[in-house]
């Protein structure tokens, strides 16, 4: 079902949000780190965006392996990266990214979303983070249910994360709604389980061919308004 076609609206107990994507503006956020990293290894001349996407790219494989902590994984994906892109770099710089963590900022949808759906619906969120990195994110609200990689000691694509999600809801599963931004994580990890998933596609891209359809497709989370109510 996508975001043009929704002949009833949905009545989830609980409604649960990827962060960094969704509710972060996770790359406009971190790409000032990143450039601080490439100027501090030497690399200025780097394009950003690429060096950051193929950053992302390495952190999303290392989601399907054994359980480390998400700043063991950013770091070891720089390295991966300065590799990629003939840098020799030091990858603790990855510490330039995680002190960027209290500069992120929300999309402008976000607060006045989360707000009104808080009035109707218990609010959770499911991040591939470590506690003390989401907590030194500026979210602007308390959840009812908080859903990290380290509390589950695993990541969504492989549904670790979700496995835990479900577990923890208080709901049955198809009283629950996912709104995530990530094909690979969100679409990948939670539709083989069973979840309900609006895609959030706020930089509409195209929807990879080997990736699980989602329940709806949304460019922002306003938009959730069409099949609950708000």
């Amino acid at each position: 079902m996508n975001s043009e076609i929704h002949p009833t609206r949905l009545r989830p107990k609980l409604m649960s949000f990827d962060v960094f994507g969704t509710l972060i503006s996770v790359r406009d956020s971190s790409y000032s780190a990143f450039e601080r990293i490439l100027a501090d290894a030497g690399a200025r001349h780097l394009d950003i965006k690429a060096f950051w996407e193929h950053w992302e790219h390495r952190n999303i494989a290392h989601y399907w392996g054994p359980y480390r902590s998400y700043r063991e994984i950013c770091e070891l994906s720089l390295a991966e990266t300065f590799e990629h892109f003939k840098v020799v770099g030091d990858s603790r710089l990855i510490d330039r990214y995680f002190e960027a963590f209290p500069r992120f900022f929300l999309y402008d949808d976000v607060v006045r979303t989360l707000d009104q759906l808080s009035r109707h619906y218990r609010l959770a969120v499911v991040s591939n983070i470590d506690d003390d990195l989401l907590a030194l994110t500026p979210l602007k609200r308390n959840f009812d249910l908080v859903c990290t990689a380290q509390r589950a000691q695993g990541y969504k694509p492989d549904g670790t994360l979700f496995r835990y999600l479900i577990e923890n809801a208080g709901v049955a599963k198809d009283e629950i709604l996912h709104s995530g931004q990530s094909q690979f994580t969100d679409l990948v990890g939670g539709k083989p389980l069973g979840l309900t998933i609006a895609w959030i596609n706020r930089r509409q891209i195209a929807l990879d061919a080997s990736v699980p359809r989602p329940d709806f497709i949304f460019p922002d989370i306003q938009s959730l308004s069409s099949v609950v109510h708000i």
